[in-house]
């Protein structure tokens, strides 16, 4: 039975990763690296993901391409759960990774994409250049390749959101998961020495 499902694995990965559907997903300059990526000059078809999908029904990748705020927070996580599993994050760019060149001076920039979302591959730079990004997606697809349906399963248990929306959004501050911190909507606390 071990035989059967290593070889189901290995045929339904090899699939999965060479034809992953990005989600068109972009907030700021990195945006533009990610457009280009899909120009002639760097072709990611090749890796079977020219064509970004519009909604997230059609995706299994997100690349979060530059800053968050915590405006957009609501939204970025919604359009991640409504994407079907198996599903995929690259944060890509410094912004967007640990809150770039607004962490210590700004009170609306979310501090890193992955207190919001499971994140499998991180992209710094300011912005990355496409080569980067083709670099992230093979990661991505070597990554792909190795796991199986189970310890998909399981990594996705260990890094749940943090935060959850609660029904009524006119408050800024939101529900924490039993296993974490509460985090709060707005102004984050640096912790002193």
């Amino acid at each position: 039975m071990r035989i059967i499902l290593t070889a189901i694995d290995t045929v339904y990965n090899w699939a999965r990763s060479n034809s992953i559907w990005p989600l068109t997903f972009a907030t700021s300059c990195c945006g533009i690296e990610m457009i280009s990526t899909s120009a002639a000059s760097f072709d990611i078809a090749r890796f079977g993901s020219e064509v970004f999908r519009a909604t997230p029904r059609q995706s299994d990748l997100m690349i979060t391409a530059g800053t968050v705020t915590h405006k957009m927070a609501p939204a970025l996580i919604r359009l991640y759960e409504q994407m079907p599993e198996p599903k995929y994050v690259i944060a890509m760019g410094a912004c967007c990774v640990t809150g770039g060149m607004y962490e210590n001076d700004s009170y609306s920039v979310v501090r890193g994409v992955d207190r919001l979302v499971p994140v499998d591959v991180y992209l710094p730079g300011c912005p990355p250049r496409p080569e980067a990004l083709l670099d992230a997606l093979i990661k991505l697809q070597e990554k792909m390749r190795t796991e199986s349906l189970a310890d998909r399963k399981q990594y996705l248990e260990a890094h749940k959101p943090r935060v959850t929306c609660q029904d009524s959004c006119d408050s800024e501050i939101l529900l924490s998961n039993p296993e974490f911190e509460v985090i709060h909507w707005g102004i984050q606390k640096v912790a002193s020495n």
